[in-house]
C-alpha cells in the first residue's frame, strides 16, 4: 500500500489579501478547508501543515493537522516558489516520522471549493496511470490558438499560438486548460531528486469550472462564497 503524505504551504506573507490564507470564509479561516478536505478523503497517513507563522499552525492544528512544520525564512519570501516549501516538509517529516512516503500530494489553501472527489480523483489516476506527477485544470475560455493574443513591444498584437493553417473555429483547436492549482501529485522519489511541475508523463485531472476558483483578492472571495452557497446542503 502507498504511504501518501498531503502537505499544505500557508505561508503569512499575502499582498493582496493580508493574512489570507486564515481570512475568515464562511466561518471558518479559509486554511481549515483545505486541511478538512485532507482528512476526511482518507488517502493520506499524514496530513502537513508548513508555515512561516506559529499562529497559522496553531490553527492547522486546530483543524486536524497532525504534523507542524515551521518554514524557514528563505523558504518564505515573495520569490521563492512553493516547491523548496514542499521539498522541506516532505525532509521535516520523514525524519521526524522515520519514514519515507511514495506519494506527495499539495492542496494549495486557496482552493476552498474542492471537494473530496477530486482529491481521490486525480490520485486514482496518479495510481493507474503510474505517472511522475498529475496537475489539476479546467477547460480554458480562451484559446491560444484562436483569442488569446500576445502584446509586442511596439504595441502590436498577435495569437499566442498560431499554427500554419489557422483555425477559424474554436471547436476545430485542441484541448486547452487552465491550471487551477488545486491538486498537486508527485512520485517522492522523482520529486526529492528534481522538484518541479511538469515532468516528460505529466498528466492533467480535469475538474469543472465551478470548482477551480483560485482565491487572490477580495472579490474572489465573494465569487467563491456565491459558488458554495449554491451547493446542496450536505
Amino acid at each position: 500500500m502507498r504511504r501518501n503524505i498531503c502537505v499544505i504551504c500557508a505561508r503569512s506573507g499575502s499582498k493582496g489579501v493580508p493574512n489570507k490564507n486564515i481570512h475568515t470564509y464562511l466561518g471558518k479561516p479559509l486554511l481549515a478547508y483545505s486541511v478538512e478536505t485532507a482528512i476526511s478523503s482518507k488517502v493520506f497517513e499524514h496530513i502537513v501543515v508548513t508555515s512561516d507563522s506559529s499562529e497559522y499552525l496553531e490553527i492547522a492544528a486546530k483543524y486536524g493537522a497532525d504534523i507542524l512544520v515551521q518554514r524557514p525564512t528563505n523558504l518564505s519570501l515573495d520569490t521563492v516558489t512553493k516547491l523548496g516549501a514542499i521539498e522541506h516538509a516532505v525532509t521535516s517529516s520523514e525524519k521526524q516520522l522515520d519514514i519515507n512516503f511514495d506519494t506527495i500530494v499539495d492542496l494549495d489553501v486557496t482552493s476552498p471549493l474542492r471537494i473530496i472527489d477530486d482529491v481521490i480523483g486525480a490520485l486514482d489516476l496518479f495510481n493507474k496511470k503510474n505517472c511522475t506527477s498529475v496537475i489539476t485544470g479546467c477547460k480554458s475560455h480562451r484559446s491560444p490558438y484562436t483569442n488569446l493574443v500576445e502584446v509586442g513591444p511596439a504595441g502590436y498584437v498577435w495569437l499566442s499560438k498560431p499554427t500554419k493553417e489557422q483555425k477559424s473555429r474554436r471547436q476545430e483547436s485542441p484541448p486547452c486548460f487552465d491550471m487551477n492549482a488545486s491538486i498537486y501529485i508527485w512520485k517522492r522519489d522523482v520529486f526529492r531528486a528534481d522538484p518541479r511541475v511538469f515532468y516528460s508523463d505529466t498528466l492533467l485531472y480535469e475538474m469543472p469550472f465551478e470548482r477551480s476558483w483560485d482565491i487572490d483578492s477580495e472579490i474572489d472571495f465573494e465569487i467563491v462564497e456565491c459558488l458554495m452557497s449554491r451547493r446542496p446542503a450536505s
